[in-house]
């Protein structure tokens, strides 16, 4: 059965846009060549079918003994509810914060200390929001077994973050597989790539834009 591609499926529906000479600005401030909005593949069923059965079958693979799936609040939700209806497993959901009503729940969904939980998220950046889940889950004593991603762009300062907080995170394409098959199938040109490789390494100070002079 050939694999699927989830990067031409990203491209395939637009969820990833380049726009090196009008940056992004991300919550963080970072200035920022290109934008993934994986919360466009919820809206194409094709591509949803494909890109959760892959999350899935990762899942699966990677944390074979997973107990339940815990999305992150708000954009994994429906990937960790999709993916563990696939797998018939339980799943909940991890706030940013506790609420300020009802139960004041921060983890939503019944978590049983000790139970082995894989985090889901849509993507990865610098890592703040998966480890925020992670380190609420371990409070509240449930075994994090790591996290799985659809997307990360393979940023040093978030594998960092991820090794200090002993996590391993998997994903199904990065941003070098993303740009990778947009440069071949022509979505943009090729002398872009060299801007989006050095924002990868040094998103912080704006630096990758000398690559596009």
């Amino acid at each position: 059965m050939e694999k699927f591609d989830t990067s031409r499926a990203l491209l395939s529906i637009g969820a990833v846009f380049l726009r090196p000479d009008e940056p992004f600005t991300w919550a963080s401030g970072i200035k920022s060549p290109i934008y993934c909005d994986n919360r466009l593949i919820l809206t194409a069923p094709e591509v949803r079918n494909g890109v959760e059965s892959a999350l899935a079958e990762m899942i699966s693979r990677e944390f074979h003994d997973a107990g339940v799936l815990m999305g992150t609040a708000t954009a994994g939700i429906a990937h960790a509810a999709i993916a563990a209806h696939i797998l018939g497993l339980p799943m909940g959901y991890v706030r940013s914060g506790n609420k300020d009503h009802g139960r004041q729940n921060r983890i939503e969904g019944k978590l049983v200390p000790g139970e082995k939980v894989v985090v889901v998220e849509d993507l990865i950046s610098t890592g703040g929001s998966a480890l925020e889940a992670v380190e609420a889950l371990r409070e509240a004593g449930a075994e994090v077994l790591g996290i799985a991603a659809l997307f990360t762009y393979g940023m040093e300062k978030g594998k960092k973050r991820m090794a200090e907080h002993g996590v391993r995170a998997v994903c199904l394409t990065n941003l070098d597989e993303v740009v990778a098959a947009a440069a071949e199938d022509g979505a943009f040109p090729k002398s872009y790539v060299p801007a989006l490789m050095a924002f990868r390494d040094n998103p912080d100070d704006g630096s990758w834009q000398e690559a596009l002079k």
